[in-house]
């Protein structure tokens, strides 16, 4: 008889969700109509993302730390549309974010304008937990919901000569004040290469903690690239486009000395104005930075016989 040994990140057998919780969330579907839609993983298929959150965790990403408390984690954002404090809950709730346009160009075989609420429903979502580690040197654990960023790349079907994924976010001074800084580059702007983009940990996310976003976090979609600083996971994503250019991100524009294109975490590489070899979480902990996050297993060979990139920064 085979001997299976679990590998020490994957989940111990008493965090899965007990058996009469899960059948009662089957029982729940059924009466909504929804059963026939779920997976054998568990995870709901496409066309089912108005069904009630929370939606099946169905990852196994190492975590080493306890997940950060929602009401932490709500309320301590970057969203500088929304001002330059990390207290942005407030000012946030001017995002309008219904309707939601989102469209998909460039290098494409199928350019899409739809509305967010109708890409949702074409992809299969799921919980995933990451770690997260912002370039300021503070930290968090999320439970995302979403689905992964490779199965918006299999939708847009780019061509050949598409290297290179470009976000944008909204641009809207009237309802959100911090763009009417002149001197700052809006809109947001960020890339990944394709090779990046279809890497399984990307993650286009549409909730957390078992909801739909917070507006503080970037509803109604963002992306979450947990190997990277934070800054690279743009918020409130309107468009999406497959280029042969690579992109110039809002950070590079105002600073490439100190954020550049591809900000993967580094414990060994210092912000120029600041260490990187410890990160402080927001329960109060100060602990070791991980390269890649803690990912490298999964990202590293992505960066194999780059030469001459500044691969941390």
């Amino acid at each position: 008889m085979p001997l299976h040994f679990p590998r020490s990140w994957a989940l111990p057998e008493a965090s899965a969700t007990p058996e009469s919780l899960f059948f009662n969330r089957r029982s729940v579907l059924k009466a909504m109509g929804a059963a026939p839609l779920l997976t054998s993983a568990g995870a709901l298929l496409p066309g089912a993302a108005a069904a009630a959150y929370p939606y099946p965790r169905t990852s196994t990403y190492p975590v080493d730390r306890p997940e950060t408390p929602e009401k932490l984690a709500t309320n301590y954002n970057n969203f500088y549309e929304f001002g330059t404090s990390k207290y942005v809950a407030d000012a946030a709730q001017a995002l309008k974010t219904s309707p939601w346009k989102v469209t998909i160009d460039g290098l494409v075989e199928k350019p899409l304008t739809l509305d967010a609420d109708e890409l949702i429903g074409k992809m299969a979502l799921e919980e995933r937990v990451y770690r997260f580690r912002c370039v300021e040197a503070w930290s968090a654990v999320i439970p995302w919901t979403g689905f992964p960023l490779a199965a918006l790349v299999k939708l847009a079907a780019p061509t050949s000569a598409a290297k290179y994924v470009r976000f944008e976010t909204f641009l809207d001074s009237a309802m959100a004040f911090g763009q009417r800084q002149f001197w700052q580059p809006w809109p947001y702007i960020e890339g990944v290469t394709v090779a990046e983009a279809m890497n399984d940990l990307a993650f286009i996310a549409t909730g957390a903690y078992g909801k739909p976003l917070p507006k503080q976090m970037g509803a109604p979609i963002r992306l979450v690239l947990p190997w990277k600083y934070g800054f690279k996971s743009i918020k409130s994503i309107t468009k999406i486009s497959f280029t042969d250019k690579r992109p110039v991100s809002f950070w590079e524009k105002l600073q490439d000395s100190e954020y550049g294109f591809w900000a993967n975490v580094n414990p060994q590489v210092p912000h120029p104005r600041w260490s990187q070899a410890s990160e402080r979480t927001l329960t109060g902990e100060r602990v070791a930075t991980q390269l890649f996050n803690g990912y490298g297993e999964w990202v590293a060979g992505l960066y194999t016989g780059l030469q001459g990139e500044k691969l941390y920064m």
